[in-house]
Order: C-alpha cells, then sequence, then structure tokens
C-alpha cells in the first residue's frame, strides 16, 4: 500500500505478486537501487512471464508506488549532463529521441510534472526507470555503482491512465 525501502523485513525472497490497484516500480536491491520494473494492475505469478517483458533480475528487494497524476505533463531533456547542450521539452511520450529530436544521448532531465518511465532503448524497450518531479543533473552519478550507470535513454513515456 505504500513504498517499502527493504522487502526483506517482510520475506526473504519475492517471486511472484498481485498488483490489486495501482501502479509501483519494482527494484532489485534495497532503497529502491538497481534495475526496477513497472508494475500495473494485475497478478506476476512467475519469472518467466517477467523476464520476458525485460525483467533481468530474479527477486525484489524494494517498491514504490506511482501516485495518480491527473495534470498536464512536462518534462526537459537535456543531451548533457548538469543540463547541457540541447534540450527539449516534452509533454507526451517520445518513442525515439533521435528520430523526433535528433539527440543521440540523454544525460540529465528536469520532470516538472507529472511521472515518467525512461527506456533505454527507442520504442519503450529495454531497461527502465522511473522518474517523479524534481532534477536529475546527471544519470551517470545517480547509479554509479548499480551496473545502469552507463545506461543512455532513448525513449519516455508518460505515467498516466497506465495504473
Amino acid at each position: 500500500m505504500s513504498d517499502c525501502s527493504d522487502m526483506s523485513t517482510y520475506l526473504s525472497r519475492c517471486h511472484s505478486c498481485r498488483v490489486e490497484t495501482g501502479c509501483f516500480m519494482v527494484y532489485e536491491r534495497e532503497n529502491f537501487m538497481g534495475q526496477q520494473f513497472f508494475m500495473r494492475r494485475g497478478e506476476y505469478t512467475d519469472m518467466q512471464r517477467m523476464m520476458s517483458m525485460g525483467l533481468t533480475f530474479d527477486n525484489f528487494r524494494s517498491c514504490r508506488m506511482i501516485p495518480q497524476f491527473r495534470g498536464q505533463f512536462r518534462m526537459r531533456i537535456y543531451e548533457r549532463e548538469n543540463f547541457g547542450g540541447q534540450m527539449n521539452e516534452l509533454m507526451e511520450d517520445c518513442d525515439s529521441i533521435m528520430e523526433h529530436y535528433r539527440m543521440n544521448d540523454c544525460q540529465s532531465c528536469h520532470v516538472m510534472d507529472g511521472h515518467w518511465l525512461m527506456y533505454e532503448q527507442p520504442q519503450f524497450r529495454g531497461k527502465m526507470m522511473y522518474m517523479r518531479p524534481g532534477e536529475y543533473k546527471s544519470f551517470r552519478e545517480m547509479y554509479m555503482g548499480s551496473g545502469m550507470s552507463n545506461m543512455k535513454f532513448m525513449s519516455m513515456r508518460r505515467i498516466a491512465d497506465m495504473c
């Protein structure tokens, strides 16, 4: 029903779950770190199914509830760290920053309104990262040591009407 930074206080391992209402991000490590997986209402009964959807870890360690947002979505993406280089403002989903904005990379962003999922590949594929309102000056530094520090984000999707 809420965020849980360490699921081991409740379960030694978590291999399946049922989301009854709302949406959640689950994380491979404690304190909302490491690879992430988006879960909406439904049953997630086995890891094989989840792995076919892009999940590459076999146990959840923490989870974060994604609040409902009904307003206008706004996010600025930047080509370089510290809000440098080319900047574009998004208010809708973007299936390819290369195709739509001629950007080769996205290394920082400022989420002004709404909650977003950023994907490492075009067409909303690959590893993902949940972005809530705030400034993200360096994705590399943000995920240093997590195995995700070299990720490039190539598509972005609003978390709207998905829950």
